[in-house]
């Protein structure tokens, strides 16, 4: 694609209009495929931060109490208008983050909607005032919005993710500045054009574009900004943490994961091709990926027989190319990061038994990463210990029960967790002591509405459904409620 041809989304959106930076700094937003640029942006500096923050602390007052039913009417306006534009929002993702362009169309762009879906649902049924109990029922328990909140998003999952802050913060009566990916906005500021058109007020809406270390600093910094939402990385989670501190405010944080997946012997016969598979989702790019497959040891060969054959049968392509298969990485960074790993394993003496260092076949260009599989992982190697976000399985083996839960929770992430066995009472048993948030077991994925977050370096709030929505209200005692 040539310059001429960019995508031009320099502006940001404050206070209900599309406006241009206070000084324009442009940075240009990468097609993973080719490695060329398919738009520009510009990054805001501290007086753009100003001016949203300003918007969305003078929009709060009116917004925070309009009526629960007012905003689950806009809400519904929203979904309808992101589900009328859906292709729309699966070519920008596809285009942003390297997303083939079915899987962008299906899952990307349908958890957002999805997530919508959910905290509409949420809000019908949530009470935001109640008695506190029936030992004190003069006294009145109030949900109220916290303020202005600041929220960060990645690029892995665009909507998935801006779709889990925005709607609780906008159902709860709260205003925002959003700022996206600087590797993928384009599908955050297609969000804002939603929104706009929804009919939301002006100012309870914000997007600025930044980097972390520029705008994402000066949103969690600001004094002005009541809490901060980021999903992301635990280095930059804890630097925002560090950050927020002096202003006290509320931080939720949904970082970094490396999940365990237990294979007993009597797991199904999927249970390892299914496993490779959701670790392989998304070009490995899932926070909560099964990246470390336990595999119980008289089982261990042929599983590992069988990861190789599934990673060297899985297709690597471009985005834009319809079937099944994945897509590149995000980006350069990721790219070389993803290598570097990939070299680790082998220097500290993991058996490769698919893929491995370099681009797949045919593809010269692009951020494409070989589906690659270690066995004979031990604890203490990186590939094992680190999160490689990319299409990298570690296989280890473990002799009993108790070996494979101190291997599961041998690591300082703490997000899902998963377990294969048809031994009901073993299944409920390690999902209990497995030390994450979320547990999977035979590959049932989470009902709609789940608490979406995880333990340790993981982070310490939840998305989704009723405690999604809980993280953007503040908690009021009242009492007299009854006097007269």
């Amino acid at each position: 694609m040539s310059k001429s041809t960019l995508l031009d989304r320099r502006n940001f959106y404050i206070n209900g209009a599309w406006v241009a930076p206070a000084s324009p700094f442009d940075a240009h937003v990468i097609d993973p495929s080719t490695e060329e640029a398919c738009a520009v942006i510009s990054f805001g500096d501290q007086a753009d931060v100003d001016a949203a923050v300003a918007a969305a602390q003078e929009a709060f007052p009116s917004w925070s109490q309009t009526s629960v039913a007012d905003r689950i009417e806009l809400l519904e306006e929203l979904l309808s208008i992101y589900q009328a534009r859906a292709d729309d929002m699966a070519e920008a993702i596809s285009l942003e983050m390297g997303a083939p362009v079915d899987l962008a169309k299906t899952v990307q762009v349908g958890s957002g909607g999805a997530h919508i879906k959910s905290f509409i649902r949420t809000l019908k049924a949530f009470e935001f005032q109640r008695p506190l109990s029936e030992h004190a029922p003069d006294t009145r328990i109030v949900y109220e919005p916290v303020g202005v909140c600041a929220l960060i998003t990645p690029w892995n999952w665009p909507m998935n993710q801006v779709a889990l802050k925005v709607t609780p913060a906008l159902g709860a009566g709260c205003t925002m500045v959003l700022k996206p990916s600087e590797v993928a906005p384009l599908s955050s500021m297609l969000l804002a054009e939603m929104i706009d058109s929804a009919g939301f007020p002006p100012g309870v809406f914000n997007l600025v574009n930044g980097d972390g270390a520029g705008v994402g600093t000066m949103l969690t910094g600001h004094p002005d900004v009541d809490m901060v939402s980021f999903t992301g990385s635990t280095r930059a989670g804890v630097a925002i943490t560090k950050n927020a501190a002096d202003t006290v405010k509320r931080v939720s944080l949904e970082l970094g994961g490396k999940g365990a997946n237990i294979i007993f012997a009597d797991a199904d016969e999927k249970a390892v091709t299914r496993g490779v598979r959701r670790c392989f989702n998304n070009s490995g790019q899932s926070c909560n990926a099964p990246t470390r497959m336990l595999v119980e040891r008289s089982l261990y060969d042929e599983a590992v027989g069988t990861a190789a054959e599934v990673a060297n049968k899985t297709a690597v392509d471009i985005a834009s190319n319809e079937g099944r298969h994945i897509g590149p990485v995000v980006s350069d960074v990721q790219f070389d990061k993803i290598q570097r790993l990939i070299k680790s394993g082998i220097d500290e003496g993991a058996r490769l038994v698919a893929g491995g260092p370099g681009r797949p076949e045919g593809h010269d260009r692009g951020y494409f990463v070989r589906p690659t599989v270690f066995a004979d992982v031990t604890p203490e190697m990186s590939i094992a210990r680190q999160e490689i976000f990319g299409p990298v399985l570690s296989i280890m083996p473990f002799d009993d029960e108790a070996e494979a839960i101190a291997i599961a929770n041998d690591t300082a992430y703490g997000l899902t967790n998963f377990v294969q066995t048809q031994d009901v009472e073993r299944a409920r048993r390690v999902a209990r002591r497995l030390r994450s948030g979320m547990v999977e077991v035979n590959g049932q994925v989470l009902g709609p509405d789940s608490p979406f977050g995880g333990f340790g370096q993981s982070g310490n709030g939840r998305e989704g459904g009723v405690w999604g929505l809980e993280e953007f209200l503040e908690v009021k005692a009242v009492s007299g409620w009854g006097a007269v």
